[in-house]
């Protein structure tokens, strides 16, 4: 009788597993791999979305008025409805909105350029909708980078070196069927990346900003401005700020002008990092709010609780196996000590990274390379080049320990000798260059909305190509101890580094807030061209 009383119950509960399997099933269809036991889960969108042998091709359909007003008012990052169409998979009622940082707001204050970086969030209107189980894809509009690849060369070296990050691929966008330009797709840093790398961990997700949506100052709200009309004092300096702008803010709290971009001890807007640059500073949860307030997973105190108990032993060397990815942290150390990126943990932009954490130890993921390879804050090529590998994360320490450490230290080493031996001098880095050669030289010299033009995009690509190989180069003489290995040795001996003076930094695209100072050489205004 027992048994019999609870057969309603138990029926309703197996048609509610079978019901959750089968949605399980249609969203992420080739094998649900232990989804219980944290393994990592093979997703369709990875082989069709992201083989790099083939350019993705994205179709926006979009009522022509709302996709202007999307334009038009880009700095408001508000979601517009549309339909996509993406290598011959329809997705409708999709949420699509631009994207971005500093980009956005040079974008937005230039009158000559409407070439916004883009995010489709597939389940933003339709709950539980993917495209072949990606939940978001995120078009980059490779923004003040000339040769058009830099950002997919790093990512490339990251899945080189079996490193957690986003899959990528370039895309070839249309709106409405014409032609829009060529971007870079990348899978965004979210629930199906998550389910990808880490499977049924319910860890917590979080993308630090010491900086608000927009480039705006910390505590600023609304349209992204020029720095005089959001109330900052500007002042010429010598010499020229990164990018080739002359003016150097004032906080009009602290009195302090101007903001290195490479380290430096001045601070500028939003420099009260509030916990960004990941540096342990007590154990009150308040002081790590800008980590909070870039939670992307639903996070709480307890959660809270976990990292700062992390980032506490980390920064004092303890356990660090316990609260630290350590293998993968390297990784990602390696690849962007290499990649020279300032606009980042490198420099004192305390951004674009995010902040993993399951069961209380801690993971960095990378984003955002548009600027590598010298984009920002350096001042001549040979410091790009010859960045120091011992001395790479001037904003932050969080990293100390890990180089402080003999054997991490031999592994990340290895690391960056692995990049430098085998992926660029063994020929791996020339294969993926000339992939994309061969993939994008002609979108390139048709794209309608490109920032250079394509004379531009070509010498900026051979630069780069020397530039990487002259990286690679100067790496490994760090390595072998023939050019010292920190900033200090550097300053002290500067006779046996690599011999930069055929890099054009220029030539490759540097960052410029935009407006009407802004060089955006071959940009060109396409909406008066779509014709709907």
């Amino acid at each position: 009788m027992i048994a019999y009383k609870h057969i309603t119950k138990i029926i309703g509960a197996l048609m509610a597993a079978a019901v959750a399997a089968c949605f399980l099933a249609m969203a992420f269809p080739q094998k649900l791999a232990e989804a219980f036991g944290g393994n990592v889960v093979s997703m369709r969108y990875v082989s069709e979305l992201f083989d790099t042998s083939q350019v993705m091709k994205v179709d926006i359909r979009m009522d022509g008025d709302d996709w202007e007003d999307m334009l038009d008012n880009a700095a408001a990052e508000e979601y517009y409805s549309c339909d996509v169409e993406i290598n011959g998979e329809k997705i409708y009622h999709v949420g699509i909105r631009p994207k971005g940082n500093t980009s956005l707001s040079a974008i937005a204050m230039d009158p000559e350029t409407d070439r916004f970086s883009l995010k489709l969030e597939f389940d933003h209107y339709v709950e539980g909708q993917t495209c072949l189980g990606l939940d978001k894809l995120i078009l980059n509009n490779n923004y003040a980078d000339a040769t058009s690849r830099k950002e997919a060369i790093v990512y490339d070296m990251y899945h080189y070196l079996g490193a957690d990050a986003s899959l990528y691929n370039y895309a070839e966008i249309s709106v409405n069927g014409e032609y829009w330009g060529v971007y870079l797709a990348l899978e965004a840093v979210e629930d199906s990346f998550l389910l990808r790398n880490y499977g049924a961990e319910d860890g917590g997700l979080y993308k630090p900003d010491q900086m608000e949506m927009g480039g705006r100052p910390s505590g600023k709200q609304g349209m992204p401005q020029p720095p005089e009309e959001a109330g900052w004092e500007m002042e010429r300096k010598e010499p020229a700020m990164p990018g080739g702008g002359d003016f150097a803010p004032e906080d009009p709290a602290s009195g302090k002008k101007g903001f290195p971009m490479d380290g430096g001890e001045g601070r500028g807007p939003g420099m009260e990092n509030e916990g960004a640059n990941l540096n342990y500073t007590d154990d009150e949860l308040d002081s790590y709010s800008a980590i909070w307030e870039g939670e992307v997973t639903d996070t709480g105190k307890q959660d809270h609780r976990r990292v700062v108990t992390a980032l506490k032993n980390i920064s004092g060397g303890m356990e660090l196996e316990e609260y630290l990815d350590v293998d993968n942290v390297l990784k990602y150390m390696a690849v962007h000590t290499f990649s020279v990126n300032m606009d980042s943990l490198s420099g004192n932009m305390a951004h674009n990274y995010y902040l993993y954490e399951y069961n209380g130890k801690l993971n960095i993921l990378p984003w955002d390379y548009n600027l590598a390879f010298g984009g920002m804050g350096m001042q001549s090529a040979s410091e790009m080049v010859n960045k120091a590998i011992d001395t790479p994360f001037q904003g932050t320490e969080f990293f100390d320990a890990l180089l402080e450490n003999e054997e991490y230290l031999a592994a990340y080493h290895g690391y960056l000798r692995e990049l430098a031996e085998g992926y660029v001098l063994g020929g791996a880095f020339e294969e993926t260059f000339l992939r994309i050669r061969s993939q994008i030289d002609d979108l390139a010299e048709t794209d309608p909305t490109a920032f250079y033009s394509y004379e531009e995009y070509e010498a900026a690509a051979d630069m780069l190509y020397l530039a990487v190989t002259l990286r690679a180069e100067s790496i490994l003489g760090q390595l072998d101890g023939t050019i010292p290995s920190t900033d200090e040795g550097q300053r002290a001996d500067s006779s046996a580094m690599v011999d930069a003076s055929a890099i054009d930094l220029d030539c490759m695209g540097v960052f410029d807030m935009g407006g009407e100072d802004g060089d955006w050489r071959g940009s060109k205004r396409r909406k008066e061209a779509m014709n709907w």
